[in-house]
């Protein structure tokens, strides 16, 4: 069988339902590859081994059930667990314990799954980047100079470096795609509305929703899922492979038609420079789903007037934080800045920024409405060094952001499904994702035509730090 972090997660629950490893040698598994490895990679701010093999021991007495029996996961650090500390990445709430579990984590419990603790996250999921002053960064395995991106750097990391099966994560402006395609797994954001308890529904302009992180996309599929099974939870009777995301993974793909654009809606505002190994990725990518009998083409996509429109936004949902002007002191540079300077909107600008926000979806779906798939780079540049984006010029640290992440946020305002995988490597054995873009409620779609890709690939190399903690049971 090899060792249990070499299994995709599927492969796991497939041998916990035989019996052949029991829930607690799964998370104790995990438990003693995080004790070793985590202080190198910062991927977890909290870990609750006590809470979690007490779990895995009752887990172990039971007939297994859920969709994630057994299967050990983290909650993001925004995402509120009972008892446990909760931190959303800012000094403000280094002692915050929560007396509620929040419906995000309350989901993947009643799935069977098993929290191993909390994910690293910037401060209030702010930023593109993993990096607090509460904190050590979230590092990327490949190289641990260079950060993991975020603000699900913690998630993508403990995945990327076999710390976890699966991680849940969330998403406002590309926060599960940007670590994801830094350190070479797979990410999968949902449409608008697709999960119900981070539906999107109720945040500015819609932005924010939640979804899986994993190694592979039948694993991502499985995760979304359970993520979007709702109440009452259908999913939990069943068993692996009955999912409608799971099945669109492991079904063959029909012939799409897909769309291809490095165009993004940033070129305008910034200086967005794409790296010569993201380039490659997208053509190898357009040739391996042409080899598979896809028709790809290229098309015109020429937004406009949406960096003024999205920085309102962004502006916008940091305004909504409750933070007095002496917490406002005490926050990181860029999380005041954008708070302040959401404050200081006046209705008409918001009003304008909803309104200019409403009519960009309405022309990014149209414009992609022709294909099954809009193929793209998932990012701009290779992963960044740790300290690279500036922590006291707020206003250039937004630019840094978009300049390596110009293709994430866009999706968020039109809604729509994404998912980022890795298709080459660069000349240091790097994994470099592309990112594919569904239609509104095209989940299905998307999966099925990253799973070819991901067949097509082949197998990318782990980080060595996969290989040197493989044998901790």
């Amino acid at each position: 069988m090899g060792e249990l972090h070499d299994l995709t997660a599927i492969e796991q629950l497939a041998a916990l339902r035989r019996g052949e490893i029991s829930p607690v040698e799964l998370v104790g598994h995990y438990l003693a590859r995080i004790a070793e490895a985590d202080d190198q990679l910062g991927a977890f701010t909290e870990v609750t081994a006590d809470a979690a093999l007490a779990r895995a021991e009752q887990l172990s007495r039971s007939r297994p059930h859920g969709a994630l029996w057994g299967l050990p996961f983290g909650d993001k650090d925004l995402v509120a667990r009972a008892g446990v500390p909760t931190r959303y990445g800012s000094r403000l709430h280094r002692d915050l314990i929560p007396e509620v579990t929040a419906p995000q984590a309350a989901v993947l419990d009643e799935a069977g799954g098993i929290s191993l603790g909390k994910t690293s996250t910037p401060e209030f999921g702010l930023t593109g980047y993993t990096e607090t002053a509460i904190g050590p960064p979230a590092r990327d395995p490949w190289n641990p100079r260079n950060g993991a991106g975020g603000s699900s750097g913690g998630a993508a990391v403990a995945v990327a470096a076999g710390l976890l099966p699966i991680a849940p994560a969330s998403d406002g402006g590309g926060s599960i795609r940007i670590p994801a395609a830094t350190v070479g797994v797979v990410g999968l954001k949902p449409s608008r509305g697709r999960v119900p308890f981070a539906s999107g529904l109720d945040s500015p302009g819609g932005l924010a929703v939640a979804g899986p992180i994993a190694r592979t996309v039948a694993d991502a599929a499985l995760l979304l899922d359970v993520q979007a099974g709702g109440r009452p939870h259908a999913y939990a009777t069943r068993a692996p492979g009955s999912g409608p995301f799971l099945d669109a993974a492991l079904a063959p793909a029909a012939s799409a038609r897909i769309g291809v654009t490095t165009v993004s809606p940033w070129d305008d505002a910034e200086e967005i420079r794409l790296d010569p190994d993201a380039a490659r990725a997208v053509d190898v990518a357009a040739a391996l789903l042409t080899d598979a009998g896809h028709g790809v083409d290229g098309f015109p996509w020429r937004p406009d007037g949406y960096p003024e429109m999205f920085t309102t936004l962004w502006r916008m949902s940091a305004a909504r934080m409750a933070l007095s002007d002496a917490q406002l002191e005490l926050v990181e540079p860029i999380t005041a800045w954008l708070a302040r300077q959401g404050r200081a909107l006046s209705g008409v600008q918001v009003l304008d920024a909803l309104a200019a926000a409403s009519a960009f979806e309405h022309a990014t779906i149209t414009a992609f409405a022709p294909f099954d798939a809009v193929l793209t780079p998932a990012l701009a540049l290779p992963a960044r060094p740790i300290g690279w984006f500036d922590r006291t010029d707020a206003a250039r640290n937004f630019s840094q952001q978009v300049r390596y992440a110009p293709y994430s946020s866009f999706v968020n305002v039109a809604g729509l499904p994404a998912i980022v995988l890795p298709v080459t490597v660069d000349a240091s054995g790097h994994p470099v994702s592309v990112q594919l873009i569904g239609r509104p409620g095209g989940e299905a779609a998307i999966i099925a035509l990253a799973a070819v890709l991901e067949q097509r690939a082949g197998r990318m190399p782990r980080p060595a730090i996969w290989h040197q903690h493989a044998r901790l049971r």
